[in-house]
């Protein structure tokens, strides 16, 4: 395998050596080579690295890594800040210039027009965006952009972020609000040694880092122990020196060194490169995902040996990708690029981009010249279009694009072939309508049909999780077999179990079973997720390892399930293996002590410990913190509730709906509180709403039905019901309910249609054979 060995100058004795690996793989980034701990080293600034790797320094000048962040000068800023009127939905902003800095004149917090100072930018191109800073240290996004494209592309030009709605100044997605905020949002990706620095009592921030910018450091770890090896060796011959001893020996925090014996080789019959040798250790991609991807921060310590020591990202949650996979909402690249054959043979980050300038290595098709052969793909005969036209380009059937703030095209890195045939079958988007938008998916499965005699077509994980969000009876089964496919993508696996998870599905616990003992720790993630819907035996069985797993992830969320089990119930080393997952669980929700989902988390890990009055106070914080967060809204009602007080949770909801008038969850749960009350008419009228404004969610409209029934309108329970279940035939609280309701009605086909239904979805269900058999009867 080809490393790329950046120079060491003999005479200096400060340096940082970069060996990058071009292969490197697994979904966790686990590593020999990752080495010295962060405690023990310090950062040492680029200036350091450069004065030996010049080469390499130039290279990363002008960058997008080192114009991830800037302070606003004459020359970073790139917009027209020259007295510029922009209005947005009949509210006007100017950006003009003053006392030698660059100023926005536009609404502010309380909704007043004010002057705010430009303090940084965010970005270059294809767009720049604009920070403010406040006296509390809080660092906002303006939500006016910079197109940086030509003006011959459309650019040169202010936007505003949602261009087509009207965001006031209490709206969640106002530039001064918390998910605009760049000490949370952006900042840990666009600094080198950040230090987010959040004082809870005094909700205010002193946020530092050590450059502004996306530097050595930020990639390779903190250099000064590698920086005493250079020193110690500066007599020696280079080429020596840059290979003595293992990474640890040479003070290397983190190594992206590859596999020195792999290498890329092309198989002339199939026109196809694979790699000959070990497969890669994935500490490179792990390196690159902890900015490349979307995720949430676990720790902030810089450089731990597996990605999931560091954050948790996200599945293929729907609303994020679709359920084949491919992205859809702003997911960077990590989530798309695991599920690609090309990861799984061994491809990383640094085959396709320069490691220290992050262009690409070649333009064109060019770049895919490095692995596949063009006179097999390169042609008409492959590709079917004309040269130099749209659909020519390897890119263009094989890693679509979608928009991003407005104007920033992001390529989908799962690297897959064009299925129109899976939008014929489940609605997913294809590169070939993304062209044709007046052709239809079954235009182009013919068109591929003609084109190739063996069109490529294999089941795909995406039909499975479709039939999770669609509610189709299949989904359990299908669901689980993707669990089971070791040669699926560890992430659509993953997602397959949390869907099992969150479906009810009876198949959980045998997933969950399997995962747990799986090699990738995304799966034993899912596994521990699910601790806490399986019966109380196979929950202890399964969490003992999983509170012990490698992966920092797995063991809090391990522990956090097993957070309501008395003390007494487990072993010596289990209970030491909890309390310290429960110690990282709370560490990690303590680093994002400015946000409501922390407090959200440890209020229903309060309760869970039965300490509901500290769930109460952390509940408050998350509502004080963000009044929009209508979850905790909810929690913290349910809190007052397991405390006795109905009265003071009623008040904690009308105050959430006061806030949130359309939250239909806190209508739903002040519906349930009045039931509590005996104020029955006051809660149908809170289920009702909560029914209208969210038809979508089963529950809402099953306990709505139970309320008609309880009122004596049975009929309306009935339609109801059957209008549930037409959005979610797999929900078995819905069939129970239409079972009950029908038969209580003396409507004995309808309640044994539906009785079916149910026994279709769980066979081996001795009550629902039952069920069945008695309502049989009752029709002889």
């Amino acid at each position: 395998m080809r490393l790329l060995l950046l120079s060491l100058a003999a005479a200096s004795t400060l340096a940082l050596v970069i060996l990058f690996a071009f292969h490197d793989r697994t979904a966790d980034g686990t590593s020999s080579e990752v080495t010295t701990s962060v405690a023990t080293a310090t950062f040492v600034g680029r200036g350091r690295c450069a004065e030996c790797h010049e080469e390499e320094e130039e290279a990363w000048r002008g960058s997008h890594h080192d114009l991830a962040m800037a302070e606003a000068t004459e020359e970073t800023v790139l917009g027209d800040f020259d007295d510029h009127r922009f209005e947005h939905f009949g509210v006007a902003s100017r950006m003009f210039r003053r006392d030698g800095g660059f100023w926005v004149h536009t609404p502010g917090p309380d909704g007043e027009p004010t002057d705010f100072r430009v303090s940084y930018t965010i970005g270059v191109t294809p767009l720049q965006q604009y920070l403010v800073e406040f006296d509390d240290g809080r660092v906002q996004s303006l939500p006016f952009c910079w197109d940086a494209r030509s003006a011959e592309e459309g650019g040169q030009r202010w936007y505003h972020l949602y261009p087509d709605e009207a965001i006031p100044h209490t709206d969640v997605l106002h530039w001064t609000g918390p998910h605009q905020n760049w000490n949370f949002m952006c900042a840990d990706c666009h600094t080198t040694d950040l230090r987010r620095n959040y004082d809870l009592g005094a909700d205010r921030f002193q946020t530092a880092w050590k450059e502004i910018d996306v530097s050595c450091e930020a990639c390779h770890g903190p250099g000064s122990r590698h920086v005493e090896w250079a020193a110690a060796h500066a007599g020696e011959d280079e080429e020596d020196r840059a290979y003595t001893g293992s990474a640890t020996e040479m003070g290397l925090v983190t190594s992206l060194r590859g596999v020195p014996d792999s290498r890329w080789v092309i198989d002339k019959t199939t026109g196809q490169a694979h790699l000959q040798g070990d497969l890669p250790s994935g500490r490179q991609v792990s390196a690159c995902a902890r900015c490349h991807a979307r995720r949430t921060m676990i720790t902030d310590d810089v450089h731990t040996p597996r990605l999931l020591d560091k954050l948790v990202p996200e599945l293929l949650g729907e609303g994020l990708y679709h359920a084949d996979g491919q992205i859809q909402d702003e997911v960077y690249v990590w989530g798309s690029f695991v599920q690609s054959k090309m990861h799984g043979k061994g491809v990383v980050c640094t085959d396709c981009h320069q490691p220290h300038g992050a262009g690409l290595r070649s333009g064109g098709n060019a770049l895919c010249y490095r692995c596949h052969l063009p006179d097999r793909f390169d042609t008409e005969q492959h590709h079917h279009h004309q040269p130099g036209t749209p659909g020519s380009q390897c890119v263009d059937c094989h890693m679509p694009a979608t928009h991003y703030m407005v104007v920033d095209p992001r390529r989908d890195h799962s690297l897959r072939v064009p299925r129109p045939d899976l939008t014929v079958k489940i609605g997913t988007p294809n590169a070939c309508n993304g062209c044709h938008e007046d052709r239809s998916p079954e235009w182009a499965v013919a068109a591929m049909d003609s084109w190739y005699e063996e069109p490529k077509r294999p089941a795909h994980f995406g039909e499975a999780l479709h039939a999770a969000r669609s509610g189709s009876p299949r989904a359990g089964s299908m669901l689980m077999k993707l669990v089971s496919d070791v040669e699926a993508p560890a992430i659509a696996r993953a997602t397959a179990l949390a869907e099992l998870g969150a479906g009810g599905y009876l198949e959980t616990m045998a997933a969950s079973r399997l995962a747990a003992g799986d090699a990738d720790p995304l799966l034993r993630l899912a596994a521990a997720r699910q601790l806490q819907s399986l019966p109380p035996p196979e929950r202890l069985g399964m969490a003992g390892p999983l509170m012990e797993d490698e992966a920092r992830a797995v063991r809090m969320e391990a522990s956090r399930a097993m957070a309501s089990v008395s003390r007494f119930e487990l072993g010596e080393d289990t209970l030491r293996a909890r309390d310290e997952g429960l110690r990282e669980y709370v560490a990690a929700q303590r680093l994002h002590a400015d946000r409501a989902f922390a407090h959200d988390n440890l209020g229903l890990l309060a309760v869970d410990r039965g300490r509901h009055m500290e769930a109460v106070s952390e509940y408050e914080l998350a509502v004080r913190l963000d009044p929009d967060a209508r979850n905790a809204w909810a929690n913290l009602a349910d809190a007052h509730r397991a405390l006795g007080d109905d009265v003071a949770a009623i008040e904690v909801l009308r105050r959430g709906l006061k806030r949130l008038p359309s939250a239909a969850a806190l209508h739903h749960a002040l519906g349930l509180a009045l039931v509590r009350q005996g104020a029955r008419d006051l809660a149908l009228a809170s289920l009702q709403r909560a029914w209208s404004l969210d038809p979508g969610t089963a529950r809402h409209g099953y306990v709505l039905a139970v309320a008609f029934n309880d009122a004596g309108r049975s009929a309306e329970a009935l339609n109801l019901l059957e209008s549930v279940h037409s959005r979610h035939p797999a929900d078995r609280d819905v069939l129970q309910g239409l079972v009950t309701i029908a038969r209580d009605r003396g409507q004995r086909d309808r309640a044994l249609r539906y009785a079916q239904d149910w026994l279709r979805l769980d066979p081996d269900n001795q009550s629902v054979q039952a069920l069945v058999m008695e309502l049989r009867a009752r029709g002889r």
